[in-house]
């Protein structure tokens, strides 16, 4: 469905610009001047199509879905994307979430307010169908070739990227039955969720409380039994779904219609992964990581179909949340999400270009929002880890283990990454993803088993709220939230695709331990005073994996059971007396790092060693 709202507003509309009389008086000033129209840019570049040199530089900027699509005559849709990106370094330093979602929205929003002008006025005088982003400095625009290759001469567009239409491979569920009662159906608490030993960090008094988790999914049947207690729009008594629900979807709808005004699933997938991130009905049923969160939803996908613009849209809502039926100039960042799961991809064979989504996936993570993504379903081969999101820096990868199991599930994505000529390591870290029980769309007491990479990334987003509840500190500061989870994780060796040792290829850092990642984070329960009989020697070196700085410590005269692992003075964490730990940092630059280990709970430390990362 196009949109409503006027080109000279600014504002990121939430669907395309085409008011008929502007496009008929536009389309009578083209037949009366079609040598000027076409040949002229607008005031901000006079050059027209351009000598052939120019013509042909232009061609290098548009991407070969867009060239395919609108060959003979054919119009399609694409991503104009501007070359004045925001900035966003400074975020870093701000401590707090609210500082850091305020700024990364009033840097990118400032900015495409402050450069989209002229384009805005130059497709909105020829009547030209677009949608105006700011979380990514671009523009949507449904044209012909001839519209891009007039687009891509500017000097203010860096490329023309392609909005494809792709579908998910989503993972085709079982039905199951409800309660404890009924066969089939679970006594206690799901296998995958004990198996990360999360009910361990419930009995600690921590089980999400605080923390709000986005779904960016076929959306979510919020009248759930396990859903709707959990659901940040309903207080009990009334529901609200302003600033909790967003659909991106604005024609077709399979199930749900466009633009469904309250959160529902069309599919089940997007109840399911919510359910395995939150869900609870306080009885039988205890199908979520952390209970005690709340949840928000997007919709980015109809039953399974997804675009670029559709992904954007919903990080773009993440961002800054906004009213039911209103536009991203009203976004909230108070109300932003803590962490989201994105159990979806955008496949490049597809047409998804490798960096359209890059800039709103760094956005989240400069706003102090987790984004955990699915590693994808591409079988057991290595370097199949391919689509958007999942091979980003940014993203928090998840692969898929057989529930119960330490062994890789055989159709879960592999890396190294290859499609961005990185190399980098992903997945990041692994978890149960089979025959995994949670939420259906069907009625508010159905539920389904599921496998799938999809299944695992939720445990991921649920761990991460579980650790971000107990321990404060660490909420919204990304990198050393990762290097919790990585640190602690059970270690999974291999020497499979091109990688050894951990972090790896197939398994990452291992399979997530959210209890050892919570309590290795807080003061030992109960020290150990027994001092050292001898000298405690420790040395150290460090390594860049996967972009970030790594410390491999190795100790010996330490007879303790346990060590404290002291980084610049504080301790990182508290482990099983193994002569040997790693440390990955988070921090991915120029660096220096002081380390001493010591018994747990003692004073009896080794010597400290420094360990410098030149850049």
């Amino acid at each position: 469905m196009w949109g409503r709202y006027k080109n000279s507003s600014m504002a990121s509309n939430r669907a395309f610009t085409s008011p008929r009389l502007r496009r008929l008086f536009c389309s009578l000033f083209i037949v009366a001047a079609a040598v000027a129209a076409l040949g002229a840019f607008g005031s901000s570049d006079p050059s027209g199509q351009g000598s052939s040199p120019e013509r042909t530089t232009a061609a290098t900027k548009i991407a070969p879905w867009v060239m395919e699509h609108t060959a003979n005559g054919q119009q399609a849709e694409f991503f104009v994307v501007l070359a004045d990106q925001g900035d966003l370094g400074g975020a870093a330093a701000l401590p707090t979430k609210n500082e850091k979602g305020r700024y990364v929205r009033d840097v990118l929003w400032n900015k495409s307010q402050t450069t989209q002008g002229p384009l805005l006025q130059w497709l909105g005088e020829r009547g030209i169908e677009h949608q105006s982003f700011y979380i990514v400095n671009a523009i949507l625009v449904k044209g012909s070739r001839e519209i891009a290759e007039m687009l891509a001469t500017r000097s203010d567009v860096a490329r023309v990227e392609g909005n494809p239409h792709i579908q998910n491979s989503l993972p085709q569920p079982v039905p199951a039955t409800e309660g404890s009662s009924q066969p089939g159906a679970p006594a206690t608490i799901e296998p995958g969720i004990v198996y990360t030993h999360a009910p361990n960090v419930w009995a600690l008094g921590f089980n999400g409380q605080n923390i709000v988790v986005g779904s960016a999914d076929t959306g979510v049947r919020w009248t759930h039994n396990a859903l709707k207690p959990h659901y940040r729009g309903w207080n009990g008594v009334t529901a609200d779904h302003n600033y909790n629900w967003h659909d991106s979807v604005h024609s077709g709808g399979i199930v749900c219609g466009p633009d469904s005004p309250q959160p529902c699933d069309d599919d089940n997938h997007g109840s399911a992964t919510t359910g395995i991130a939150i869900g609870d009905d306080g009885g039988a049923n205890q199908i979520g990581m952390a209970p005690g969160a709340k949840w928000i939803a997007c919709r980015n996908m109809d039953k399974g179909a997804g675009t670029p613009a559709r992904y954007i849209e919903c990080m773009e809502f993440f961002l800054a949340p906004y009213p039911v039926g209103g536009n991203p100039s009203q976004g909230d960042t108070t109300l932003a999400p803590d962490i989201t799961i994105n159990s979806w991809a955008c496949p490049t064979p597809e047409g998804c270009s490798v960096n359209t989504l890059q800039g709103a996936v760094e956005a989240q993570a400069a706003a102090g929002i987790m984004m955990v993504v699915a590693a994808g379903n591409a079988g057991s081969s290595c370097a199949n880890l391919t689509d958007p999101p999942s091979f980003y820096a940014a993203s928090y990868t998840v692969g898929a283990l057989n529930t119960g199991t330490d062994s890789v599930a055989f159709f879960r994505s592999r890396g190294p990454v290859t499609v961005d000529g990185s190399g980098r390591i992903k997945p990041d870290i692994t978890a149960p993803g089979t025959s995994t029980r949670s939420a259906s769309n069907a009625s508010d007491n159905a539920y389904t088993f599921a496998d799938g990479t999809s299944m695992a990334t939720p445990h991921i987003a649920g761990a991460m709220a579980l650790l971000w509840s107990a321990i404060p500190s660490l909420q919204n500061q990304i990198d050393p939230s990762r290097a919790a989870l990585n640190n602690a994780a059970v270690h999974i060796a291999t020497n499979q695709c091109s990688s050894s040792g951990t972090p790896n290829n197939v398994f990452g850092w291992g399979r997530v331990d959210i209890l050892a990642a919570v309590t290795s984070g807080t003061p030992t329960p109960t020290p150990t005073p027994t001092p050292t009989p001898q000298p405690i020697t420790l040395s150290a070196s460090g390594r860049k994996v996967g972009g970030i700085n790594t410390v491999r410590l190795t100790w010996s005269g330490a007879t303790s059971a346990n060590i404290d692992v002291n980084r610049d003075g504080v301790v990182i964490a508290t482990v099983t007396n193994t002569g040997t730990y790693t440390d990955s940092t988070g921090d991915t630059g120029r660096a220096r790092y002081t380390y001493k280990v010591c018994a747990a709970g003692t004073s009896t430390c080794s010597n400290e060693v420094t360990v410098r990362f030149r850049q």
